[in-house]
């Protein structure tokens, strides 16, 4: 019961916090839209929104390790294991810019989607093959004008933590628009938040780290499948489950 009320108050805070801090969101939209093309401010102001939440619950200890591997100015194909609809906030203390490829029907969610909306983050319905093609060619534009791609290439949360076979689209991309892969690992939020629950949990330790860069060179002439099975096993190697078995 204690842990049920303290998840109802977090989701009454993130609702009523939502509305003034989109707010603010769409004034800095409307002071840098026409100068930031990339919109890094609003992204960096967004980043600090889904961080406070973490902040909020101190027993969700969050560290972050490889931050400085990633290169100032550079385009990236983001990649990362899904084990939690947490991982979405977690990401985000990264503080670097990138547009996510999320579900469509979040963006629709009030003020929270609506701020997805101004980042110009990049919506996708599953299972519809013209919503995908309309993703890609979205995910194009925004690599060819310099802003990298966050991908969770597993498609869905892993419930056990193994990470799933990868979807080939945001490899795909990274060969077409010759960008680097830079891979994410996610560890501890599949029992902070466990996937089909929204209930506090307690305790946890998460963390989040940035691996070593993929250069284009040493995927760019490989078959899509081999390039997605190789970054699978260089995130399955830093993730506790793979670990464990």
């Amino acid at each position: 019961m204690v842990n049920r009320l303290i998840s109802m108050s977090i989701i009454a805070f993130i609702g009523a916090s939502s509305t003034v801090f989109f707010l603010v969101a769409l004034a800095i939209w409307m002071l840098t839209v026409c100068f930031d093309r990339r919109l890094v401010a609003l992204h960096m102001f967004t980043s600090f929104w889904a961080v406070l939440y973490l902040w909020v619950v101190p027993a969700w200890q969050v560290t972050v390790s490889g931050r400085d591997r990633v290169r100032r100015g550079a385009t990236y194909m983001v990649v990362s294991n899904h084990q939690s609809q947490l991982d979405i906030l977690v990401a985000f203390k990264l503080f670097f810019p990138f547009k996510w490829v999320s579900k469509a029907a979040v963006f629709k969610l009030p003020f929270i989607g609506w701020n997805m909306v101004l980042n110009r983050y990049i919506k996708i319905k599953r299972g519809r093959k013209d919503s995908i093609a309309q993703m890609m060619k979205a995910c194009e534009k925004t690599l060819a004008a310099g802003s990298s791609v966050f991908f969770f290439p597993e498609g869905t949360r892993s419930s056990t933590g193994i990470v799933k076979p990868f979807k080939h689209g945001a490899f795909t991309l990274a060969q077409k628009m010759k960008v680097p892969i830079l891979p994410i690992v996610i560890n501890g939020t599949k029992n902070a938040l466990p996937k089909k629950s929204l209930n506090f949990h307690g305790r946890h330790v998460i963390h989040i780290q940035v691996l070593e860069e993929i250069p284009l060179a040493r995927f760019a002439n490989l078959p899509v499948d081999e390039v997605a099975e190789m970054v699978r096993g260089v995130i399955s190697a830093h993730v506790e489950e793979h670990r464990q078995n």
